[in-house]
């Protein structure tokens, strides 16, 4: 899961800098998402990630371009700004994920779970 959490921080600092919102949104799927399949992340972020994926795929490309330029160029302004959000929310939601996993863990290896004297039962 961290290679995919810096996958999609990858994805936003493209999509932070500077440039045309379709440009950057391409540019940021292109180089950091297009090839990370929907079964290797999370099963709450599986959904978004198709639906995000079936937008930038939705338009056949002609002249040599690739879909997902194809796509976001039939994209208004308002469209590829929303893909653009959609991607700040995985990348919160895979944060997440990955806070929420880490906070199970315990801090080290010599950290034993003390189980509290009343909830021992007694023999």
């Amino acid at each position: 899961m961290t290679d995919h959490l810096d996958r999609f921080h990858a994805a936003l600092s493209v999509l932070a800098g500077h440039g045309h919102i379709k440009q950057r949104l391409i540019k940021a799927y292109e180089e950091n998402l297009a090839d990370i399949h929907e079964d290797e992340l999370p099963v709450a972020m599986k959904q978004s990630f198709v639906d995000l994926r079936v937008e930038m795929h939705r338009v056949t490309p002609l002249n040599g371009e690739g879909p997902i330029c194809a796509s976001v160029r039939k994209m208004s302004l308002n469209e590829a700004s929303e893909c653009a959000g959609r991607i700040v929310t995985l990348y919160g939601q895979i944060a997440g994920q990955r806070d929420e996993l880490q906070a199970s863990l315990p801090l080290s290896e010599a950290e034993e779970v003390r189980v509290p004297p009343f909830l021992v039962k007694s023999v």
